[in-house]
C-alpha cells in the first residue's frame, strides 16, 4: 500500500508543532501496518469549514493520478468540518481508488464502521459550528463594552489589563503630527520618510511604507470611534485626532485620489529593458515632454544620447508607435501554428530533460521486470528483484507527484490562448510581450525582434511603413532613410546568433525561456522573478558593452 499524509492547523494561533505531531503519528501508524509514504500534503493556517485549502486541493487532484491509495489523517476532522466537503471528496477519491484512513481513531471497514465515520464527522462540523457561536457571542460583548477583541493594535494606542485601549504617550503624538502634515500639504511619501527618520514603527514593528501611512490617515479609531462587524461605538476608545482634523484630512484624500500622478510610472514604458539601441547598443529608455500647446508626448530615447556619453545619433521614437508596432509583430507570431509548435517541441524536449531521474527509473523498472521473467532465480533472487521493483515504483510515484508532467496538448492549448488577448488592454500587451520578446534592437530605419525561441528572430524595414507613417510623423519620429540595411542572422555554435558585420548577441538558452513560461505551464517560475543574465553586445568598429538584464 502507499499513501500520503494530509495535515493541516486552523489558525496563525497554532504552533507548527502541531504539525509536526500530526505527521510523526501518521508516520507512526504507516510503518506499523507496512505503508509506504510517498508525501506530506500541509495547510498552515486553513480551517477546515470550507474546501479552499491549496495543499488539499492538490491532493485531491492528485489522486486522479492514481500513484496512491491511502491518505492518512491525524484525525478525521483534518480532513473536513463540514459533511457536505467530507462526502463530495471521498465519493471522487473512492473513483480513484482512495480511501481516507485515521491514525488515531479506529474505524472498522464494516456496517458500524459507517454510522461511527459519519458520528465523529457530524461532531466535528457541530463542534467547529458551536466554537464559532461562542466566540462571536463572546467578542460581541466585548465590542458593546469597546474592548480590544484583538487583531492588529493601532499605532498611537496601548492595551491595559482590562483589555481596554489606552493613548501610548510615545507614539499617539506622532499620529497627530501625521494628520497635522499631511493637512498642510505635506505628501505620504514626506510623512512616511519623517516617521522612518524618528523611529515609529508599522503595526509590524517594521519600517513605515506608504501604504501605512495610507492607512493610518484612513483609520476613523484615531476619532474615537470603536467598529466591530456591524457594531459601532462612537467615542468608545479615546481620540487622537480632532473631528475636524480628520475630515479635512478625508476630503484631502480623496481629491488627491482622482489627481493625475505627478510622476509617469516606469511601467507604462512596456519595452523597458527590451528595448535597446542598434548603434550603440543602450537601453532606450522612457521620457515625456510637453509641447508649446500643453499636450505631453512619450518617447524612448537612448540612453547614450540623453546622459551623452557617446556622440550616438540614434533619434527618439515615439512610445505608442513603437510599442503598437512590437504588440502587432508578436501577435503575428502568435497566431502562426508552425511558430506554436516549435515552441511546444521545445518546450517539451526541456521539461523531459529536466527530469533526469524518471526516466532512470523506468528503465531500471523495466530491467527488473525483464530479469524476474526471463531468469530462473532462487527464492532469495525472486524476493530481491520484487523488493527492487517495489523500492523502483515507490521512486517513481514520487517523482511524478513532485513534478507532474505537461502533455503537449495542454501546452498548445496554453500558447493559443495568448490569440485571444485584447491587445488594446495594457496588462494583456504586458502580458504578450513579456511571455515572447526577449530583445528588440532599433535602427532609424528598421528593428530586429528577437523573440524567446530558437529561430525566433523578424527583421522589420521601415520602409514597408512609410504609407501608414504619413500622417503621424513628426521630427522627432524615425527618420526611414538613413541607416544601413540589417544583414539576415545566422545561427552559429554555442548557442549565439550573429548579425553578421554589425551587431552580435548571446540569446538566452531555451532554459530562460523554459522558466518564464514555467510560471503559469509548469507552476515553477515566473518572469519578475527570473534571474539577471549577462549579455554581450559588440558593435562593428570595436565597441564593445557588457549590460546586465533583468526581465
Amino acid at each position: 500500500m502507499k499513501a500520503v499524509i494530509y495535515a493541516r492547523y486552523s489558525s496563525d494561533n497554532q504552533r507548527e508543532e502541531s504539525i509536526e505531531g500530526q505527521i510523526r503519528e501518521c508516520t507512526a501508524f504507516a510503518e506499523k501496518n507496512g505503508i509506504t509514504i510517498l508525501r506530506h500534503y500541509i495547510d498552515r493556517a486553513f480551517s477546515a469549514k470550507t474546501d479552499n485549502r491549496p495543499e488539499f486541493q492538490n491532493m485531491i487532484k492528485d489522486s486522479g493520478k492514481r500513484l496512491f491509495d491511502m491518505i492518512i489523517v491525524w484525525k478525521l476532522d483534518r480532513f473536513a468540518r463540514n459533511r457536505y466537503d467530507s462526502a463530495r471528496y471521498k465519493t471522487a477519491l473512492k473513483k480513484n481508488g482512495v480511501k481516507v484512513v485515521s491514525a488515531t481513531e479506529v474505524i472498522s471497514d464494516g456496517a458500524e464502521g459507517i454510522i461511527l465515520e459519519s458520528v465523529l464527522e457530524g461532531y466535528a462540523e457541530y463542534y467547529s459550528a458551536d466554537l464559532s457561536e461562542k466566540v462571536v457571542r463572546g467578542m460581541t460583548e466585548n465590542a458593546l463594552k469597546s474592548k480590544y477583541n484583538g487583531g492588529t493594535r493601532p499605532i498611537g494606542y496601548l492595551i491595559d489589563s482590562d483589555q481596554c485601549f489606552q493613548l501610548d504617550p510615545l507614539t499617539a503624538p506622532f499620529v497627530r503630527e501625521a494628520f497635522q502634515r499631511y493637512d498642510e500639504g505635506a505628501t505620504m511619501t514626506a510623512i512616511r520618510d519623517w516617521l522612518n527618520e524618528q523611529g515609529v514603527k508599522n503595526t509590524r514593528g517594521q519600517k513605515m511604507t506608504y501604504n501605512s501611512v495610507q492607512h493610518l490617515l484612513n483609520n476613523r479609531r484615531y476619532i474615537g470611534e470603536y467598529t466591530y462587524r456591524d457594531i459601532v461605538v462612537p467615542d468608545g476608545i479615546p481620540a487622537i485626532v480632532p473631528q475636524d482634523l480628520f475630515d479635512r484630512v478625508q476630503e484631502k484624500l480623496a481629491k488627491n485620489k482622482k489627481a493625475p500622478a505627478r510622476h509617469k510610472a516606469e511601467d507604462d514604458y512596456l519595452l523597458t529593458t527590451k528595448l535597446f539601441c542598434g548603434y550603440c547598443g543602450a537601453y532606450l529608455c522612457g521620457e515625456s515632454g510637453t509641447s508649446h500647446t500643453g499636450n505631453v508626448h512619450h518617447y524612448y530615447k537612448c540612453v547614450s544620447v540623453k546622459k551623452k556619453r557617446t556622440e550616438c545619433h540614434k533619434k527618439s521614437v515615439r512610445k505608442e508607435w513603437i510599442e503598437d508596432l512590437v504588440v502587432s509583430e508578436t501577435m503575428k507570431m502568435v497566431m502562426d501554428d508552425e511558430a506554436i509548435e516549435a515552441i511546444v517541441s521545445m518546450l517539451m524536449d526541456l521539461q523531459d530533460r529536466e527530469n533526469v531521474n524518471l526516466p532512470l527509473y523506468e528503465q531500471q523498472l523495466r530491467e527488473a521486470d525483464m530479469a524476474r521473467i526471463l531468469t530462473k532465480s532462487t527464492k532469495s533472487r525472486l524476493e530481491e528483484l520484487e523488493a527492487t521493483k517495489e523500492e523502483l515504483e515507490t521512486k517513481i510515484a514520487c517523482e511524478k507527484l513532485a513534478k507532474p508532467k505537461v502533455s503537449a496538448e495542454f501546452m498548445t492549448f496554453w500558447l493559443q490562448r495568448f490569440r485571444k488577448l485584447d491587445v488594446r488592454q495594457k496588462s494583456h500587451r504586458k502580458m504578450l510581450i513579456d511571455t515572447f520578446i526577449n530583445a528588440i534592437f532599433l535602427y532609424d530605419d528598421k528593428m530586429v525582434i528577437t523573440f524567446n525561441y530558437k529561430e525566433g528572430t523578424t527583421t522589420i524595414t521601415f520602409d514597408d511603413l512609410k504609407t501608414a507613417l504619413a500622417d503621424q510623423k513628426t521630427g522627432s519620429d524615425l527618420d526611414c532613410s538613413t541607416a544601413p540595411e540589417i544583414p539576415r542572422l545566422r545561427k552559429e555554435p554555442g548557442d549565439f546568433w550573429r548579425c553578421v558585420g554589425d551587431v552580435q548577441m548571446r540569446r538566452r538558452s531555451g532554459r530562460s525561456f523554459f522558466q518564464n513560461m514555467g510560471g503559469l505551464l509548469f507552476g515553477g517560475y515566473a518572469p519578475h522573478k527570473q534571474l539577471p543574465e549577462r549579455q554581450r553586445i559588440q558593435i562593428a568598429g570595436g565597441c564593445e558593452t557588457d549590460r546586465r538584464r533583468a526581465d
